[in-house]
């Protein structure tokens, strides 16, 4: 019966209907505006709703009305936004895609809308399915379980990884069951341990706040997990010590201790082959395949945490692949951009007691648009040498470029750096103003008022970082022509890479010139223009000989007098 109502054509009209009137609509953002004066009280009231609700108020005054199209997003005060972040990294085929709309709506049929490990339909396992066939091409990946998000699945990821060190230790035991007690103890550590990297990051759940590097994120909590810390590759540290093999051999030198003083204690080292929070740090081939030997060496597991990075590679959909270090792999995460997030591992791996379970999997809506995102990252042309995220960077990285060349003051050396600009891939990032927190928070916000939707990322030097919608920008700022359930996936034109990143740098440019001289962020600037206009207007601010002028096309402007102020000096 179940079939009779999916496939059916009144349902295929139905949804079709739907999906022509989202792009539709969809269609009408042809670029940022401004707030609607006549929706500005009623934002106000949501935001202060949502204040009370959560008991603090939100980082960004971000409410959507539940529109976008591409890169641009609409907020329910009326105006659009270019969206750089994308949910950190959720939503890389940016807004009211249709595509994903349509998987959406089909999995709105189901009996149910949640899932689980007791009663689930087909579809979160055809999902799991789809991402092992990609997975298994390049590692020993073999087996997958779906959570209801990131810190789930690392809960999961270490639950696993703890089993298999205890069983490890028990066989220890029966294959010498004379051994002295004396020579067991000197083999292992009552209490298991984990490693991972300086600055990472693994989510909110208690556990796996303990195990990320940021003390800001457990202020007040116990702590119940002991972690020892490795540092990440850092070539400016590299450069220092007199090059990348003194650092490697300093690195594999500080791991042989920790394993040293806690025999066999190590159930894990969580990988980050590329992080994401500690601030795009990007890894060096070398550098990681040197680590994980020792813990092959050792039997201590190599987790690999890809939740963030999955799918922003320039060469393939797994950084392991990027870095060709899929063999060592272990114990899998992934999540974000797949939607409904999965701990992956080998058959070695495999858990030998039902310690992986839960009411809720998640939703059918979610495993069907995840499944589309799979198979779309898999069919389309984003991979490789002229791959759509290869020259998406290399587009990012021209302009920003031009935007260090033209205000070196903004970007001043700092040792910790060699680039100022970086990332590798789909995760793109910039640092200005030294790394420092509060010019570089102050300088996001800013921007979000002028229209550009950025974070900030690491934990100094801080950095602007960028994760755009890369699967949707095409010519005219981010619009593909698509058929229902059929997308374009053909290789993006120059012209919209292009449009993509000039607005939001250029517009970036616009915000620090005006909030720089006063302090950055004391005033506001903002503008309009025609709709209809938007890829066609063009502007600049200069402050010449101590006078603040604007040219534009069709561009109003006014500012807080604090900026005024300071500006008409």
């Amino acid at each position: 019966m179940a079939n009779q109502l999916h496939q059916n054509s009144t349902v295929d009209a139905a949804v079709l209907a739907i999906v022509n009137e989202v792009r539709a609509k969809s269609a009408l953002l042809t670029g940022p505006r401004g707030p609607v004066a006549e929706l500005r009280v009623g934002y106000e009231e949501f935001m202060r709703r949502a204040a009370e609700v959560r008991g603090r108020p939100l980082l960004y005054p971000y409410l959507g009305s539940g529109l976008g199209n591409g890169a641009l997003v609409e907020l329910a005060d009326g105006s659009v936004k270019w969206d750089m972040i994308c949910g950190i990294g959720v939503h890389f085929f940016g807004h009211s895609d249709p595509d994903l709309a349509e998987a959406s709506l089909r999995g709105a049929l189901d009996d149910t809308l949640k899932h689980g490990n007791l009663m689930s339909n087909f579809e979160a396992y055809r999902l799991a399915e789809t991402l092992l066939a990609e997975a298994k091409k390049k590692s020993r990946l073999r087996h997958a379980y779906i959570a209801t998000g990131g810190a789930m699945a690392n809960e999961n990821a270490l639950k696993v990884c703890y089993q298999k060190k205890v069983l490890d230790h028990m066989r220890s035991l029966a294959a010498d069951p004379s051994a002295k007690p004396e020579t067991l103890l000197a083999r292992a550590t009552p209490t298991m341990r984990v490693i991972a990297f300086k600055d990472c990051f693994m989510g909110r759940s208690l556990t796996m706040a303990q195990i990320g590097d940021n003390h800001a994120g457990r202020e007040g909590l116990p702590n119940g997990v002991f972690v020892d810390y490795m540092p990440f590759w850092d070539p400016a540290a590299a450069e220092r010590m007199g090059g990348k093999k003194r650092f490697i051999d300093m690195a594999v030198w500080h791991l042989e201790q920790y394993i040293h003083r806690y025999p066999g204690a190590h159930a894990c080292f969580i990988f980050e082959s590329c992080q994401g929070e500690g601030g795009f740090n990007v890894g060096d081939r070398d550098y990681l395949k040197a680590l994980m030997d020792v813990c092959k060496h050792h039997k201590i597991a190599v987790w690999d945490d890809e939740i963030q990075t999955f799918g922003r590679s320039p060469s393939s959909m797994f950084m392991y692949e990027h870095f060709d270090l899929g063999e060592y792999v272990d114990v899998f995460c992934v999540g974000k951009m797949t939607q409904a997030c999965v701990t992956m591992w080998s058959e070695e791996f495999n858990p030998k007691s039902a310690i992986l379970s839960g009411t809720f999997t998640g939703e059918g809506a979610s495993f069907r648009v995840g499944q589309r995102v799979i198979e779309r990252l898999r069919d389309g042309h984003y991979y490789g040498p002229g791959g759509a995220i290869e020259r998406h960077h290399e587009q990012f990285r021209r302009h920003a470029m031009a935007l260090v060349a033209k205000h070196p003051e903004w970007f001043p050396k700092i040792p910790e750096v060699t680039d100022v600009v970086g990332g590798l891939g789909a995760m793109m990032r910039f640092t200005p103003f030294a790394g420092k927190k509060d010019k570089v928070m102050k300088a996001c916000k800013t921007c979000f008022e002028e229209g550009v939707i950025l974070f900030y990322a690491g934990h100094g030097p801080y950095h602007v970082r960028m994760l755009p919608p890369l699967g949707r920008t095409g010519s005219n700022g981010g619009l593909l022509g698509r058929q229902v359930g059929h997308p374009t996936e053909s290789a993006d034109s120059s012209s919209g890479i292009l449009s993509t990143y000039a607005e939001p740098l250029s517009r970036f440019v616009l915000c620090l010139e005006v909030c720089c001289p006063a302090g950055l962020g004391c005033g506001r600037f903002f503008y309009s223009a025609p709709e209809d206009t938007p890829s066609h207007q063009s502007w600049t601010a200069r402050y010449p000989t101590g006078r603040f002028r604007v040219s534009a096309r069709t561009l109003s402007v006014g500012a807080g007098p604090g900026c005024l102020d300071a500006l008409a000096g």
